[in-house]
């Protein structure tokens, strides 16, 4: 009975000591569990850059066209899943970059009907080979990355006959991985990323 109570009077103890160290090391372990949502291998030449959908603010075609113009890259290969008002929604991202100064000649829209990262891998993958590309950059957000790069190397391994692939993650106005947790949107994004991450790795 002694050596029960001795238990429980430690753990008592012990508790607001492991509480006060998460407190205070907060920082650090929240910027560890934001950077794991990030992937970054920085550019390189390749023969396209291919930019996901599924960003509205413009981050992600900036991105791929200023790769374009440092000469990383010939072209920008947009994805283009549906969007909102019938407008799809890689011809408005090509109309925003245009209408930033970017050449109309250095994009090409994808247009297809793909409602996850991995459909759209297999039909972004498949534009890749038509056009006889042995390498790209894959460009989408920061916290999309790690995701998006396992999905785009499940689906090259079973159908890329080779193909490279490189990753370059754009800032994202709602998600800074050293910060995250300081925002309500902050906290959306690494919700929803997190919950798609663990779902897609269980195949669901």
């Amino acid at each position: 009975m002694g050596s029960r109570r001795g238990f429980v009077l430690r753990s008592l103890i012990a508790l607001p000591v492991i509480v006060a160290i998460l407190y205070f090391s907060s920082g650090i372990w929240l910027a560890a569990i934001g950077n794991a949502l990030v992937y970054d291998d920085g550019p390189v030449k390749a023969d396209a850059a291919v930019v996901l959908g599924g960003d509205y603010t413009g981050s992600r075609l900036i991105g791929g066209a200023e790769l374009v113009k440092k000469g990383y890259v010939p072209i920008v290969i947009v994805s283009g899943p549906a969007g909102p008002y019938d407008v799809n929604e890689g011809d408005a991202a090509i109309q925003f970059a245009i209408h930033k100064g970017y050449s109309t000649d250095w994009f090409v829209p994808v247009r297809h009907t793909a409602n996850s990262t991995r459909e759209e891998a297999e039909v972004l993958i498949e534009e890749l080979k038509r056009r006889k590309a042995h390498s790209f950059i894959l460009v989408t957000s920061n916290f999309h990355t790690r995701r998006a790069r396992r999905l785009f190397l499940s689906v090259l391994e079973h159908k890329g006959n080779g193909m490279t692939m490189h990753i370059v993650a754009t800032p994202d106005r709602d998600y800074d991985p050293r910060s995250w947790w300081k925002t309500r949107q902050g906290w959306k994004v690494a919700f929803f990323e997190w919950t798609k991450t663990i779902t897609s790795m269980a195949g669901i």
